[in-house]
């Protein structure tokens, strides 16, 4: 059978694991799709190559194709998110000496209390931080604006949000260049292995369902290939559906310690997908429920109402107007395709594209096309209720 060839951008990350499932375990060949993979060295660098049509898709921050589609973040481009890859995954981390001032000042050194945790940080650095972050609009940026801008730190003044892709963000911290950073596994696992960073939360922790990474891709792009895309969705649906099997675990980590992925060693992928994060050099390990996500709790799903939270946000922060702003978003996460393209190979579809964000404190049954749908927890730290029909 002949494949039709599909360029799909990623960079080295634990979750990017659904693009390496579908090309390593044949669920992309199967669809018809040979998935060409290119690492990028940034997200600056992928999200260019997605726009001069370098390549067709992109494993991408989620609040990228909201900004691009806004006329933020590079060239202004119309992007369209087709599903999420996954759910959370994010890490706060610290120096060392960071990390020692928290405890002079009575840190316990607790993994998932985001209320004294960020307290202590910024009374460990004077009120005045300088964060990394992948990219200026990313959800690690969103989370660090939510967390510290509700406990009175917040740009511009106390906090300075820096840029600094994924795998430098250990080098930085070592050199003195940032205090403290938000990025995905395995950097801030690996920062820890180096001795040049500690772990004091996960991203989960600030928000309990927070859209990490989408595949997205050009929406002229999308509107002329519609069977390749649907093609192209379905594969990555059944990789996400394999990764959320535990049984899996192991061999998902072996597959992205290779080179052509992570290059790194599995076993610190492996604490990423099991929520079992070592936070300090010589540290014990810390669980952390709800770390990752691929596929449960209908992490896969666009919710129309998670892009206009992002755009939202995006809009305070820049001045823009609100409502056009979410209206955007919400036209970028294609909820509709996903139902198109996915209800056929039976996957459960919610009875509706938008909820009420940060309303669940806990698991929640809810109305869906199969009946079978557990929703949440969802709640933002600080008991945020974000209410999309409220423009």
């Amino acid at each position: 059978m002949s494949l039709t060839p599909v360029k799909c951008g990623f960079i080295p990350l634990v979750d990017c694991a659904p693009l390496a499932v579908a090309r390593e375990m044949g669920f992309a060949a199967e669809e018809g799709i040979d998935l060409i993979l290119e690492k990028q060295p940034s997200w600056s660098a992928l999200r260019d190559a997605l726009v001069l049509g370098l390549t067709d898709c992109a494993h991408m921050l989620s609040p990228l194709p909201v900004a691009m589609s806004l006329g933020l973040g590079g060239l202004p481009t119309k992007v369209d998110a087709l599903m999420v890859l996954s759910v959370n995954g994010n890490v706060v981390g610290v120096s060392p000496e960071v990390a020692a001032k928290m405890r002079a000042d009575g840190w316990t050194g607790a993994f998932a209390d985001p209320v004294g945790t960020g307290q202590h940080l910024i009374r460990a650095t004077g009120a005045s931080l300088r964060v990394g972050v992948p990219f200026p609009f990313s959800m690690h940026a969103e989370l660090l604006y939510h967390w510290l801008g509700a406990l009175g730190l917040s740009a511009p003044g106390g906090l300075d949000v820096r840029t600094v892709p994924p795998p430098l963000m250990p080098d930085a911290l070592a050199r003195g260049e940032i205090d403290a950073f938000c990025v995905g596994e395995p950097w801030g696992s690996y920062a820890v292995e180096q001795g040049t960073g500690e772990l004091i939360l996960p991203g989960a922790a600030i928000w309990a369902f927070a859209p990490e990474k989408v595949l997205a891709a050009r929406h002229d792009w999308v509107e002329e290939n519609p069977e390749t895309v649907g093609r192209l969705m379905r594969a990555l649906a059944r990789a996400a559906r394999w990764l959320s099997d535990r049984d899996n675990r192991a061999m998902a980590g072996d597959l992205l310690s290779k080179s052509a992925y992570l290059g790194i060693p599995s076993m610190i992928i492996d604490r990423a997908l099991a929520g079992r994060i070592i936070t300090a050099t010589r540290g014990l390990e810390a669980e952390a429920p709800n770390f990752l996500h691929f596929h449960a709790k209908a992490a896969n799903f666009p919710w129309r109402s998670q892009a206009a939270w992002i755009a939202a946000s995006i809009a305070r922060r820049l001045g823009l107007d609100r409502a056009q702003a979410i209206e955007t978003g919400k036209l970028c996460f294609r909820s509709d395709l996903y139902r198109r393209n996915l209800a056929p190979i039976g996957i459960d579809m919610p009875g509706a594209s938008e909820k009420v964000e940060g309303a669940l404190a806990h698991e929640e049954a809810v109305a869906s096309a199969r009946g079978h749908m557990i929703l949440g927890p969802d709640r933002f730290f600080d008991g945020t209720i974000f209410d999309p029909s409220e423009t």
